[in-house]
């Protein structure tokens, strides 16, 4: 056993009904160094992540620290043994402040009370320290993404874990506070501590990971040193094969207007929203985080109590009080946040499939089975979904196939107009060709895209034109020819 490592895994085996997840998976990681495990959606890397962090028991295997057999109960077992996870979907108590979602189940206490003027004190170092700009007292729920995904790198990184793993930290935040995030990385590894790197944005793993283990349908493929390697060898252990063509795209001409909106005002976040979508497109909302861009979206759909601004769909004023609204004009929202605004995670895949379009297989207290199961198979299989069953609980697959599960409840109501936000977040390499496979071919079909990402290669390689947004009002647009990184991130950040 070598002096520097510090955790081991071997011989792990994990199954789900009718699912093999992890089949004699091996991982090492070494004190002082960023490790990154990579592989599709499905491979087995969140589970392995359970695992280690306590909310799973492995069927079969050992977990070695230091060189010592070590049992993993629960999860206080795994902070016993100095192992913080901070997992891809946020685990928090919205109506909770930030001080006591950082300190849950470990609050100092005066007596037999909780002390909270020092759990405050010492929240308001933390937040000092890593230049947050919200107050202890804060409840969770008026956070941005962003900062709730902050709070948690800042809850785990509290712990003062010598292992400490991340599961897509940044998937939520902004350039700004991925490089912040970069350098408190750094300096923790300078502690010696192990950080266990997950992240479907590769371009990140030569930034910051030492090397990079890849996983495969819940097996161990190799490990890497990751200076030693290229993206494209990395993309073929994943998928087992190479990936010509990455972004799916046939540019054409586009048809008519099918959506103009005049200067969208919702009272909040949205200030001056102006644009047109055409039949046929596919059509890019760029900006930072906190632009506005998922709440102009969210004020069209019907979603917010109030707004002031013209929309017309097909030459007509609409003005939609529902979602229900939305969707008799041939609208559809996929959601940023599948968690909470999506998914019924204890519910069937076939459930969750088919749940927006129940009028096409119940006819007052009689329900064709059938027909609900051929409507969940057919989009489920466009989408390539993995998994043991339509009857198999959503909460069983991975996050990648979560959302595909997602967009296929929105494809079975028919869509005329089509709103994706943040479609292949959390998303693996594979998972996304498909995805923009898809895009591509529902735009041949006629149908209208809106795509909302903070991806910019995505952007700039799937979009017909790419509209900006910065504090809540739209400050350009860039056709296909003219969109570039760098016009849009100057757009983005125009005063």
């Amino acid at each position: 056993m070598r002096e520097n490592v510090l955790l081991q895994m071997k011989g792990i085996d994990k199954t789900f009904p009718g699912v093999y997840a992890l089949k004699d998976v091996n991982f090492e990681l070494r004190s002082r160094e960023v490790h990154a495990l990579l592989g599709e959606n499905g491979a087995g890397k969140s589970t392995l992540i359970k695992i280690l962090g306590g909310i799973y028991k492995a069927d079969k295997g050992e977990i070695f620290i230091d060189g010592k057999k070590t049992e993993i109960n629960g999860v206080f077992d795994a902070h016993k043994n100095g192992i913080a996870v901070i997992h891809q979907e946020l685990v928090m108590v919205p109506y909770m402040t930030v001080a006591e979602n950082i300190f849950l189940g470990r609050e100092p206490m005066n007596g037999i009370f909780v002390d909270k003027v020092k759990m405050n004190r010492d929240t308001a170092e933390l937040l000092e320290t890593y230049n947050m700009n919200f107050t202890p007292d804060t409840l969770m729920v008026n956070l941005t993404i962003a900062q709730q995904q902050m709070v948690e790198i800042i809850k785990a990184i509290s712990l003062n874990s010598r292992i400490l793993v991340m599961d897509e930290p940044t998937s939520s935040i902004s350039d700004k506070e991925v490089a912040f995030l970069f350098k408190i990385m750094r300096s923790l590894t300078e502690k010696n501590v192990g950080i266990i790197y997950i992240s479907h944005k590769m371009s990140e793993l030569w930034e910051v990971c030492d090397r990079v283990t890849v996983m495969r349908d819940g097996q161990y493929v190799s490990t890497e040193i990751i200076k030693d390697i290229t993206k494209d060898d990395l993309i073929s252990k994943m998928v087992g094969r190479s990936l010509q063509q990455y972004y799916v795209r046939n540019f054409s001409d586009s048809g008519d207007v099918v959506m103009r909106v005049e200067h969208l005002n919702d009272g909040g976040m949205v200030k001056d929203a102006s644009f047109e979508l055409r039949k046929g497109e596919i059509l890019g909302f760029a900006g930072l985080v906190g632009a506005g861009r998922s709440e102009t979206m969210q004020a069209i759909f019907g979603l917010s109590k109030k707004y002031s601004g013209n929309i017309e769909i097909n030459g007509k004023s609409v003005h939609f009080h529902s979602a229900v609204q939305a969707m008799e004009h041939g609208l559809a929202l996929v959601p940023e946040d599948r968690k909470l605004e999506g998914l019924y995670h204890v519910q069937s895949v076939k459930y969750n499939s088919t749940i927006e379009v129940l009028s096409q297989f119940i006819k007052g207290i009689f329900l064709d089975g059938k027909k609900e199961g051929d409507i969940a198979r057919e989009y489920n299989r466009m989408m390539h979904t993995k998994t043991a069953s339509i009857d198999q609980p959503v909460n069983y697959l991975s996050g990648g196939n979560q959302q595909k599960v997602m967009i296929s409840r929105w494809l079975a109501t028919k869509p005329s107009i089509l709103i994706l936000d943040e479609p292949t977040r959390g998303i693996d390499v594979g998972a996304k060709a498909e995805i923009y496979a898809i895009m591509n071919s529902l735009v041949k079909q006629g149908i209208s895209i809106i795509m909302i990402s903070s991806e910019l290669p995505e952007i700039i390689n799937m979009s017909d034109r790419v509209y900006v947004m910065a504090g809540g009002t739209v400050k350009g647009c860039l056709n296909h020819e003219e969109a570039s990184q760098e016009r849009i991130m100057a757009l983005a950040t125009a005063e």
